[in-house]
């Protein structure tokens, strides 16, 4: 199989790898020269960390056309914010038979793509699916050399609309098995676990990047007792929401056993028992995809979910407010809301079966 990844950040250059050791055949696209260089010019990425391997793809290339031609499986690991952008550049070169797996949605990832395609007039028979999370929990040190902290257990996917979910098990449950499929992106996007864990975390913790340029470990040292107490609030507001649309969730302690084999009796004693969050540091600024991702991608169309069916969110909706003032952003209106998702003014019902079929 032929597979093609789609952003050359640590995530895109850890997935790369990760399936050209596999043996796969591999293209690595992404938009700006400076950072796959040195991968055009051997075709090689380093990697470190939990797999300890150079791999050799096919090429790396700026060029989306050539990277996506005659590719069976195309893996978007973009921030989720880019998802629109990228639907609408790869909407020209879409083959029949491609699936686009968003590496993750976030919430609605897979909706929004949908709805782009959509709009860009494409009639080519493909499968959109979104992974709940990424698979590793990686960094690039530099361009051609990325570090996996840990590769997850388990990382539930669905495609939209959920009938394709038969084509992710012939081709992308082949490809990775660290995959299992979810029955709908209903269930992904309700279980978002970077809502959860990223804006409130570097919000709380807003003076001491600053003030060290993010020299801590973000999930060790910036989740404290009680910055676990206002995550736990968050899981709490994202779980009584995804109930009230049929959905079962993974609260954030399950899920960290799911993923990491971790257990605790809360959360602050379940993230600090995963050794696989171990060494990663917090971001050097605001200006980054904990912020920039998870609070327009994530927290902003919970939110919009809750009210559809009246569930309170107050501690979510005040790490919006809260960003927005301090990224000079408004963005419950910029992020994914009902206007944006095409689902203002639908029910329950409504949205439901647009989150399972897309019409």
């Amino acid at each position: 199989m032929k597979i093609c990844v789609i952003g050359a950040g640590n995530g895109g250059q850890a997935l790369a790898a990760y399936l050209a050791l596999k043996g796969f055949d591999v293209s690595l696209y992404n938009r700006s020269a400076w950072r796959i260089a040195p991968i055009m010019k051997t075709n090689k990425i380093k990697v470190e960390g939990e797999i300890n391997a150079v791999a050799q793809i096919s090429f790396a290339t700026t060029q989306l056309q050539e990277a996506m031609k005659d590719r069976q499986l195309l893996m978007v690991v973009l921030p989720a914010f880019a998802h629109r952008e990228i639907a609408k550049k790869m909407a020209p070169y879409l083959e029949d038979g491609q699936i686009v797996v968003l590496n993750p949605g976030r919430t609605a990832g897979a909706l929004e793509f949908y709805n782009t395609l959509k709009e860009e007039n494409v009639k080519k028979d493909i499968v959109i699916a979104e992974a709940q999370t990424f698979v590793f929990a990686s960094r690039a040190s530099n361009p051609g050399v990325v570090r996996i902290f840990r590769i997850k257990n388990a990382v539930p996917v669905a495609a939209l609309p959920s009938r394709k979910n038969s084509d992710l098990e012939k081709t992308l449950l082949k490809v990775m098995t660290e995959f299992e499929i979810a029955p709908n992106t209903l269930y992904t996007s309700f279980n978002n676990i970077g809502a959860v864990f990223h804006p409130a975390t570097i919000i709380l913790n807003t003076g001491w990047v600053e003030s060290t340029f993010g020299k801590f470990e973000f999930y060790f040292e910036g989740i404290s007792q009680s910055v676990a107490k206002v995550l736990e609030a968050i899981d709490d507001e994202r779980c009584q929401v995804a109930r009230k649309f049929g959905i079962e969730p993974m609260t954030a302690v399950q899920w960290l056993s799911y993923a990491y084999d971790v257990r605790g009796s809360n959360l602050y004693d379940a993230i600090h028992n995963n050794e696989g969050y171990r060494g990663i540091q917090a971001p050097t600024s605001l200006e980054n995809r904990y912020i920039l991702e998870d609070v327009p991608t994530s927290l902003v169309p919970i939110s919009a979910f809750a009210k559809v069916v009246n569930v309170k969110t107050p501690i979510i909706d005040s790490i919006i407010q809260l960003a927005s003032l301090m990224m000079g952003t408004d963005f419950f209106k910029e992020g994914r809301n009902f206007e944006r998702l095409h689902l203002e003014g639908k029910s329950v019902e409504q949205i439901k079966r647009i989150m399972e079929v897309g019409e």
